[in-house]
């Protein structure tokens, strides 16, 4: 079995680098524009990071988990790697597209692996339009903030939330509300893959609300637009015994 080109990254934990010194040690240390798969030791903060860093690249990312979370993340083992990355078996993700628009006219887009989020700036609760294809399906969402998740990272924020676990495979997409006051039985709503999302902040002045796709934050927003991209594909790799699509279905019974 030929052993393939492999660029080990691994987080600032101190365990971390220790155990990538000695992974290149022994596979070697390919350089990312010759790789042909990535190895990603830490937790799932540093994986999506990693994908991040990855999505222009399009490489297959391998994840070991040295940390205090891995949900994206395969055990870690010094033994039989090339043998665990010829079995493993691959997950595509489409990640979400943040549109933003800010106060001052400014406009950004980020990408998301997870999730999508508004929330309140201020002691102030955040009032909120929701509009479904551009329809109005939410005329005053009075709460702490929203946000819309894909499949992979609907058992992190989301699921604190209480919002829906959704299996990978399914094409929904999760819009859950954060500590909502009115409407006050609306508990938020599963989409379909292919529905655009759009955030508008009302009395915005007053109430300042915050936008962040996964780690990264717009401040001062008036508007969101949220959909999935679907020119953009990540690919993770799973161990066989340990695929993300039995993690997310055992997180229900959780």
């Amino acid at each position: 079995m030929s052993t393939p080109n492999i660029h080990f990254v691994a987080s600032q934990m101190q365990t971390a680098g220790e155990a990538v010194e000695k992974m290149m040690k022994r596979y070697g240390q390919s350089d990312l524009d010759d790789a042909d798969v990535v190895v990603a030791l830490g937790g799932d903060g540093f994986m999506l990071r990693t994908l991040h860093r990855m999505i222009a690249r399009n490489l297959p990312v391998f994840g070991m988990k040295i940390g205090n979370v891995g949900f994206l993340m395969n055990r870690h083992s010094e033994e039989d790697l090339v043998e665990r990355l010829a079995e493993a078996r691959p997950v595509s993700l489409n990640p979400l597209r943040m549109e933003v628009e800010t106060e001052s006219g400014a406009q950004t887009s980020a990408l998301a692996i997870n999730e999508i989020s508004l929330l309140r700036q201020t002691n102030q609760a955040a009032h909120i339009r929701i509009l479904i294809n551009d329809i109005v399906k939410v005329e005053e969402l009075v709460c702490d903030g929203v946000l819309v998740a894909t499949a992979a990272g609907s058992t992190a924020y989301n699921s604190s939330v209480r919002g829906p676990i959704l299996p990978l495979g399914t094409d929904a997409l999760a819009l859950t509300p954060i500590s909502p006051f009115r409407p006050r039985r609306w508990s938020g709503a599963i989409l379909p893959c292919s529905a655009r999302v759009t955030f508008e902040v009302l009395d915005q002045y007053k109430r300042s609300v915050s936008a962040t796709a996964d780690a990264y934050e717009v401040r001062d927003i008036i508007r969101v637009d949220a959909f999935e991209d679907k020119s953009l594909e990540l690919k993770l790799l799973f161990d066989p015994d340990h695929s993300l699509e039995e993690r997310i279905l055992n997180e229900q019974f959780l």
